[in-house]
């Protein structure tokens, strides 16, 4: 594992994949079609990972200490046994954090600008 004293902001920007694999895995551990199901449904079908993005970027992430291969395993009845499950780190957790607030702080930036729906000047102006 490497090192755990790391600051989550030296691992931004994240990229769209890694941001939404992360996100997915902020409330429960999933596997990876679990992975891909999540991001399709709440993108509303907008962001489709294939598996070949959704693995590399695994990869990537378990390398930098952000999410970990679960060992615990839902009911085998309810189960494939070759399923892996993944989870979020406490670093990944903070990373994760830090890249929502980078991204309000954005969004912030875009509303003063008037460039988002309802952020207009009082009067319509």
């Amino acid at each position: 594992m490497k090192n755990i004293r790391r600051e989550p902001e030296g691992m931004l920007p994240l990229t769209p994949a890694v941001f939404h694999i992360l996100l997915a895995l902020v409330d429960k551990e999933r596997h990876g079609y679990g992975i891909m199901q999540e991001i399709a449904v709440r993108t509303e079908g907008k962001m489709r990972m294939g598996p070949g993005t959704l693995y590399g970027s695994i990869k990537r992430m378990m390398a930098d200490g952000l999410i970990e291969a679960s060992s615990e395993r839902p009911d085998p009845e309810l189960d494939d046994e070759r399923r892996r499950y993944y989870r979020l780190t406490d670093f990944g957790q903070r990373v994760v954090q830090a890249e929502a607030q980078r991204l309000e702080q954005l969004v912030r930036v875009a509303q003063s600008k008037q460039l988002l729906p309802g952020t207009g000047l009082a009067g319509g102006m």
